[in-house]
């Protein structure tokens, strides 16, 4: 049996403190809640779903000198993902408060060290792993102005070794923050750009989301727009396209589902799947991640 290629994610590693609301939020009062803190960070959910489907996997970030940072780092060793973390004295690691209800998540974020990823470590960091084949880049690197030269970086490296790549478009709001033009013109030409519904809204207007599609394949080769429980649709430059629905599961929390759905995703298109069968697989591992709390694979 062929081995997987191995995979670099780059981006953030963060702790997650995840609430899961008995119902709406109380504003200036008390809402009863089930509270867990794990690890999280989109990039480092990625690499720990793809470890769990037998990829192999590096994960390049940044974490500060402090015990949240090592259990993070630790962590992740232990389900069998490659580390490539530099540790900043005098930083802290980021974290994120999550507040879920149903299928919906707010977060407030504090990204601490991630901030101080650097395009020097990106590119030693690569260097070090001359089996790689792809590059998954999350865009929080790409949305700061203190981490986005380590993003270009990573892509850049990407392209001279000829790894294919992929971006996943992150958060709707930094990305209005930053402008579609500037964030396209970042990512042009990547061979898979992922976004969810509303990432497709600022980044290719209201239109359906296989029109959003089209519009963002002037820039992405292959571009998947997620639209949670309604499934999501792959357009290619050759103009095929295909949809996929999703499984219907009990939503129990959604924070880290897209980034299951990427490392499916990714899994399948790597070995050869046809769209289709890797938007299946995609959402398979997306339904698996909104059934149970956390951003991670369960034990």
């Amino acid at each position: 049996m062929t081995r997987p290629s191995r995979v670099v994610v780059v981006g953030d590693l963060i702790t997650d403190v995840v609430a899961v609301l008995a119902g709406p939020l109380a504003t200036g009062s008390d809402t009863p809640a089930t509270i867990q803190v794990s690890g999280g960070g989109q990039a480092a959910n990625t690499a720990a779903w793809l470890a769990a489907l037998a990829v192999p996997v590096t994960l390049v970030g940044a974490v500060g000198d402090d015990g949240a940072g090592r259990d993070r780092v630790a962590e992740l060793e232990r389900v069998g993902v490659d580390c490539a973390v530099e540790v900043h004295p005098g930083a802290t690691t980021g974290t994120v408060i999550v507040l879920a209800t149903g299928d919906e998540r707010t977060m407030v974020t504090e990204r601490g060290a991630n901030l101080r990823l650097t395009a020097g470590h990106v590119e030693r960091a690569l260097a070090a792993v001359p089996d790689a084949a792809h590059l998954h880049l999350s865009a929080y690197c790409l949305l700061d102005a203190a981490s986005r030269p380590a993003g270009l970086a990573a892509l850049a490296v990407a392209r001279e070794r000829g790894l294919t790549t992929s971006v996943d478009a992150a958060s709707a709001a930094p990305l209005r923050r930053v402008g579609a033009a500037a964030f396209l013109s970042w990512v042009r030409d990547v061979d898979l750009l992922l976004v969810n519904a509303d990432e497709a809204g600022v980044l290719a207007g209201g239109l359906d989301p296989g029109a959003q599609a089209r519009v963002l394949s002037a820039s992405a080769r292959r571009v998947v727009v997620k639209r949670g429980g309604a499934g999501a649709v792959w357009f290619d430059r050759s103009a095929t396209v295909s949809v996929a629905p999703s499984r219907r599961v009990a939503v129990v929390d959604v924070t880290g589902a897209g980034d299951a759905f990427a490392a499916g995703l990714l899994a399948a298109w790597l070995d050869g799947a046809t769209p289709r069968a890797a938007l299946t697989r995609a959402g398979d591992l997306g339904a698996l991640a909104v059934s149970t709390v956390g951003a991670r694979p369960a034990g």
